[in-house]
């Protein structure tokens, strides 16, 4: 049976539609992520020839030189802007063992089915393909949350997605079936001059509230979030806000690839490693 989804499909692909136009002015936290995946990128001594671009936003992932890419998204605006088709990361409509290469930055916080869209990232791969993901985890908007849920008082309600973890996002991959999995993490602090403009940010990169569940935020909810938004400023009247990026990178198995030493087939024994040499 098909669990019920935690995020609005139809509100998701509205609010992505409604960013296309000034996506550019706040799109601060995917170029941080795809210059991470360029870097991870950089690291592998290989060519690709087939490239996936998931989530792709206005298209400002550069694939690698000679490369074809395809691009895909669930707003209708992204897709069209960038050249691509219009779907869901937990449906692709690609076939399996298309491409050498997947990208995907920026959305796979907010996929109702993430278990299984990255079970179809790995099958779209080739054998020895490589994913690299990266997307907003936990331990991201800690102000935000904090602010909202004194606002609020005795009775708060979901107003920030779930988030994942690091060590999360590492079981995911593997239980998706990739082969050499990596989870790892990187902070950005981004200083806010304004309630007002931490939320203008989060509705321009389309990373507003998409859940199912969600309430309209009262006016005078907002403006005790605003207010106690700007106590915790610093001197210079700046609130700081932290985002955890989390990246992900994992190959689609292959008999090629290096496999872990057997269980048992070291040479040395714990106890001879760790024993103390006799004082002289």
């Amino acid at each position: 049976m098909q669990p019920p989804d935690i995020f609005d499909r139809p509100a998701r692909r509205l609010r992505r539609d409604r960013a296309v136009a000034r996506y550019a002015e706040h799109d601060f936290l995917r170029a941080a992520m795809l210059d991470g995946i360029a870097d991870r990128l950089d690291a592998v001594k290989r060519d690709f020839t087939d490239v996936l671009d998931i989530g792709c936003f206005g298209g400002a992932f550069a694939p690698p030189p000679g490369a074809r890419v395809a691009r895909l998204d669930a707003g209708f605006g992204f897709a069209k802007a960038a050249g691509g088709v219009q779907g869901e990361e937990d449906h692709l409509p690609f076939a399996d063992a298309s491409f050498d290469l997947v990208v995907a930055a920026g959305t796979l916080d907010s996929v109702n089915d993430l278990p299984g869209a990255l079970t179809l990232i790995r099958r779209t791969l080739r054998p020895d393909g490589l994913f690299l993901g990266a997307f907003v985890g936990a331990g991201s908007l800690s102000t935000l949350r904090a602010v909202l849920r004194s606002a609020e008082g005795e009775r708060p309600v979901a107003r920030l997605h779930p988030q994942i973890d690091v060590r999360s996002a590492g079981d995911l991959l593997m239980r998706a079936g990739f082969a050499l999995p990596v989870a790892d993490i990187e902070t950005l602090t981004v200083r806010y001059s304004g309630f007002g403009r931490l939320l203008e940010d989060l509705r321009g990169m389309a990373a507003g509230n998409v859940l199912t569940s969600r309430h309209a935020l009262r006016r005078d909810v907002l403006a005790r979030a605003a207010a106690a938004f700007g106590e915790r400023a610093a001197p210079d009247g700046r609130t700081a806000e932290r985002f955890d990026l989390i990246f992900l990178t994992g190959w689609s198995p292959s008999p090629d690839q290096p496999k872990p030493a057997r269980r048992g087939s070291g040479t040395s024994s714990l106890a001879e490693a760790l024993r103390v040499p006799p004082r002289t």
